[in-house]
């Protein structure tokens, strides 16, 4: 009789236990945490980048040219006025937002953005005072010597002692002709480089080429194609970025003053060609540096974090990078020197494309869900499930 029960409700427990899977699906198993994903807020328009002030607000960029506060839980209606004007084409758009080191004394704020040039584009940083929810006194530190309307970069950390890195993609320019004739081999402009300058946006005289007038002086690392993470490991001090490759070759790169990153001698993707036909490029190089990790095929890697919390303790030291196509976080397990990949992890899979990730005040990790199509997204945040 049993048996003949379990035949008949078989496949009700089977729809039950499924029903159930995906009512629990905000919870994550890992190797070393469980968490749960909690939504933060929702409403928003392609949310590209997150920073917290320190009286607990949160602000988000918006790709269209909004910058938006969460308070309290809360997405505040109206967007913050203030906001230069953005140049919102294909890639282009607004991108960062990093408080000053010392917000709390001088309420400055910094944004990079696509910055309209005549027909054309190039990536800009600002910086205005905060207050009362307005951004005021916005004055251009930083605009780059390369236009285009793609590869932007715009990405922006500070290191605590004074300075401040910015990346900036390569244009899509067509690798043609003679690969080291590229313009991100070229240090006569800003195509493909991550720049070093002060907090005011003038430029430090010991850069590696700051004596050198075949460059330009803000140029700290060169040979990069489409940066799309930067991060300032709280450990080491190490200045990490993430960048896409051509049809597979995405990379996670150290980078040192002065080094060569190879895009596009060198690289583990596959060119884009004339009439759909691919372009090998070479795997090494004399000179050239190469990535840390890199993914073929490619995830699209995104936003870069390296956690340092007390909520998910097992994970200090490991370097988080989003990703778009991929629709994943991937968690980069370190050695002790924190300077080689021992062990990669996915998490958050399949909950979107995962535009930025950073470690909130309160220890949570943070993820910006965006979209190609800018329909409205949401911020979420990980928290151990057992909090």
């Amino acid at each position: 009789m049993f048996r003949d029960l379990l035949k008949t409700l078989g496949p009700c427990l089977l729809l039950l236990s499924i029903a159930t899977a995906n009512a629990q699906s905000d919870f994550y198993r890992s190797s070393q945490h469980d968490y749960r994903v909690e939504t933060v807020a929702e409403g928003l328009v392609q949310p590209w980048s997150m920073a917290w002030l320190p009286g607990g607000d949160m602000l988000v960029t918006e790709k269209p040219g909004r910058l938006r506060i969460v308070r309290d839980g809360r997405l505040l209606p109206e967007a913050v006025p203030g906001v230069p004007e953005v140049f919102y084409e294909g890639q282009g758009g607004l991108f960062d937002v990093v408080p000053h080191p010392q917000f709390s004394d001088n309420r400055w704020v910094y944004l990079t953005f696509a910055k309209p040039v005549d027909n054309t584009s190039t990536t800009a940083i600002v910086r205005g005072r905060l207050e009362n929810d307005r951004l005021t006194n916005v004055v251009e530190v930083f605009a780059a010597q390369a236009t285009g309307f793609g590869h932007y970069g715009g990405k922006l950390v500070f290191d605590g002692e004074g300075y401040m890195f910015l990346t900036l993609g390569d244009r899509m320019a067509p690798p043609v002709g003679e690969l080291t004739e590229h313009p991100a081999q070229d240090l006569s402009n800003h195509q493909g480089v991550v720049v070093r300058l002060h907090e005011d946006g003038s430029v430090p005289d010991d850069n590696p080429f700051a004596g050198d007038s075949n460059a330009l002086p803000e140029i700290w690392s060169y040979g990069h194609r489409s940066p799309q993470g930067l991060a300032i490991h709280p450990i080491t001090g190490d200045l990490w970025e993430s960048e896409h490759g051509p049809q597979g070759g995405d990379e996670i790169n150290l980078i040192e003053p002065g080094n060569n990153y190879g895009w596009p001698v060198v690289g583990r993707g596959v060119n884009y060609g004339a009439f759909g036909r691919p372009i090998h490029v070479g795997i090494s190089e004399e000179g050239m540096t190469a990535p840390t990790r890199f993914w073929v095929p490619s995830i699209a890697a995104s936003g870069l974090m390296i956690y340092s919390g007390d909520k998910f303790p097992a994970w200090n030291g490991s370097i988080f990078s989003g990703a778009l196509a991929g629709e994943q976080l991937a968690r980069l397990h370190m050695d002790d020197d924190y300077r080689r990949v021992i062990v990669e992890e996915t998490l958050a899979y399949g909950m979107g494309r995962i535009r930025d990730v950073r470690q909130g005040p309160d220890g949570y990790i943070y993820l910006a869900i965006s979209d190609r199509q800018g329909q409205p997204t949401a911020v979420v945040r990980l928290e151990p499930a057992d909090d």
